[in-house]
């Protein structure tokens, strides 16, 4: 009877079974769909903060004007032409490098993953650089497409060389290769800022993660590519619970593990290049969150991705208000912010990892 039991192909109850071997806080959908909706709240408290919070201070009636009958106002301007955009991006960038590290995460089942993880970003920086440095590229209409081409021969060099030879394609290679591709891009793209200064200077803090001088221009350009990744990642979702399990169980669910890895790829792509292009090389949003979410209401992507969604931008949003106030008048980057905060909370996952494992 034991001979026969163990030989027995594994059902689609037993895998979804072991899923639940580490149960989120909530484990019921009605509680998880909850704890959306009071996230979403969250959320538009923090939009709302973001507009009437900077170097300057806005009553809330005066952004409440602002938005329902604008009328040209000083007040008015910084919040409808300065602060809703940046409030926006902070949104949809926030989106964007949460939900690729949660797509990341799933797909290498690497708990400690994010963007930078295979190289994502660093391929997106080093391409903006060389066109900064030596294209004489200085607009995102430009510039966003050479992130574009960075994140994705950089995310297809680190995939075929981590898929050679035996083992391939195993989470430890592709993170292995995807953290040295990284390093190398990360060195060569400082050298080139060392030797052309000049041409860095506008974009000295797009090097740093900021949001600060976005305009409905840059908004609108990236727009469309985070949508579509944030699509892409909606579809793949389910697909990704049984590559979790493993290639092999994955294979006898009926899962085709190619697939998924091609369009986690090119949503993770989408998102981060698009991220990057428009608001610099931010990090540590794709590493904590997709925790948070696990550790909230367990490892089911389905639900890890639109809490991702949610909940990335209101830390973005919280890093841009801190970084607008704490230096007041001037600003620090919100990606020195998230590194802050992201290093203590690195090092206390890796403590305890099994709260929100993989």
């Amino acid at each position: 009877m034991t001979t026969t039991l163990a030989a027995a192909p594994p059902r689609r109850e037993d895998a979804a079974a072991g899923r639940e071997e580490r149960p989120g806080l909530v484990r019921t959908n009605t509680g998880r769909a909850l704890g959306l909706l009071l996230a979403l709240v969250l959320l538009l408290v923090c939009l709302t903060v973001s507009l009437a919070v900077g170097a300057k201070s806005v009553p809330a009636a005066d952004v409440w004007h602002a938005l329902t009958a604008y009328d040209g106002s000083e007040n008015a301007f910084i919040v409808r032409e300065l602060r809703v955009p940046r409030a926006l991006l902070a949104l949809a960038a926030g989106a964007a490098l949460g939900v690729s590290g949660a797509l990341i995460q799933a797909l290498t089942r690497n708990p400690l993953a994010d963007p930078g993880i295979l190289g994502v970003n660093a391929g997106a920086g080093f391409a903006v650089t060389i066109g900064v440095g030596f294209l004489g590229l200085s607009s995102i209409d430009a510039y966003l497409w050479m992130s574009f081409l960075g994140a994705i021969v950089v995310t297809a060099l680190v995939y075929v060389i981590g898929s050679a030879g035996q083992g391939a394609g195993t989470p430890v290679r592709l993170t292995l290769v995807g953290v040295a591709i990284g390093a190398v891009l990360a060195g060569v793209s400082s050298a080139v800022t060392l030797l052309k200064p000049d041409a860095f200077v506008k974009l000295r803090g797009w090097s740093a993660g900021s949001l600060a001088g976005r305009d409905w221009h840059i908004l609108f350009t990236v727009l469309p590519f985070i949508g579509a990744g944030l699509l892409l990642a909606l579809l793949v979702a389910r697909s990704l619970n049984a590559v979790a399990l493993g290639d092999d169980l994955a294979r006898t669910l009926g899962s085709n593990i190619v697939r998924t890895r091609i369009l986690v790829i090119v949503a993770v792509t989408l998102l981060a290049g698009a991220a990057t292009g428009a608001a610099g090389p931010i990090g540590f949003v794709g590493l904590m969150v997709p925790h948070v979410a696990r550790w909230f209401i367990g490892p089911d992507q389905r639900w890890i991705i639109p809490y991702t969604i949610v909940c990335a931008p209101v830390l973005l949003i919280v890093a841009d208000v801190i970084g607008r106030v704490v230096l007041s008048p001037q600003e620090l980057q919100a990606g020195l912010v998230t590194a802050f905060v992201g290093a203590p909370v690195l090092i206390l996952l890796v403590r305890r990892r099994k709260v929100s494992g993989l």
